[in-house]
């Protein structure tokens, strides 16, 4: 049967939903300074032999905008998502100070999916993040957000103009750490691999008088995809959100 004009609309609408309808972080403000995220232009520039700007945040290489699934759970993508690999430079923020991330799209839109928490990790480097070594970071959970008076925090970053804002604990110790930040969209949810991670990573100096050193937990033992929060139905009352993931710091 040959398709109608409106069945090839709603093939191509499909299409474009699925490869450019997720996002990545395109920059961040630390300490009130203005950052660039990694940018997926920049991963065609390096294949095509272009010249690529020195980063604090991690290469990946999300090229659809795309996610890590729940059966990636047990890889190194989980970390700092897929192919990923330490960022060059480093950027200096204070212990107790705030950083903000500006999330887009491949299309250049709005995050899409207002639904599930956002959850921000550090991960100490024995020496320079940028020879950092993924698979042997381990994660400390220091701010998580679910679901707050029927609004998850997804559509809350969506409310805010795309930016999440995060606080790096006063008592961390002074030192380099891997900062990882992520969404999981949960419109999937309702089904096992059907939510979707969204990590992303840069590193930063932190600056400061702390002296809290907490053990963190390695990447590919964050999740599982039968975490009650991971395989979760978004829709419907909500009560009470099972946050995934490790106990949360509280220093």
């Amino acid at each position: 049967m040959p398709l109608t004009t409106a069945s090839l609309l709603t093939l191509l609408g499909a299409f474009v939903t699925t490869t450019l309808g997720h996002g990545y972080v395109t920059g961040y403000v630390a300490d009130g300074v203005q950052e660039p995220g990694f940018l997926l232009q920049y991963y065609y520039d390096k294949k095509n032999g272009m010249s690529v700007p020195p980063l604090a945040a991690w290469y990946a290489e999300n090229l659809d905008s795309g996610f890590v699934s729940p059966s990636a759970y047990q890889t190194p993508d989980i970390n700092c998502h897929k192919n990923s690999a330490p960022g060059s430079l480093t950027t200096t923020v204070k212990a107790g100070s705030k950083v903000t991330f500006q999330w887009g799209t491949a299309a250049g839109g709005a995050w899409p999916h207002p639904y599930g928490p956002i959850i921000d990790y550090m991960a100490a480097c024995d020496g320079d993040c940028g020879q950092a070594d993924k698979t042997k970071l381990r994660w400390v959970k220091t701010q998580a957000s679910g679901i707050e008076g029927g609004q998850w925090a997804s559509a809350k970053l969506i409310a805010e103009n795309n930016t999440w804002t995060t606080t790096i604990p006063a008592s961390i110790a002074p030192g380099n750490y891997v900062l990882r930040h992520e969404i999981i969209a949960l419109h999937g949810g309702a089904t096992i691999d059907g939510a979707q991670n969204y990590p992303q990573c840069f590193n930063i100096a932190v600056e400061g008088s702390g002296t809290a050193k907490p053990e963190g937990t390695l990447g590919t033992a964050l999740y599982k995809d039968t975490d009650p929060g991971i395989h979760f139905s978004p829709y419907g009352t909500i009560t009470e959100y099972p946050m995934p993931g490790p106990e949360l710091f509280s220093g």
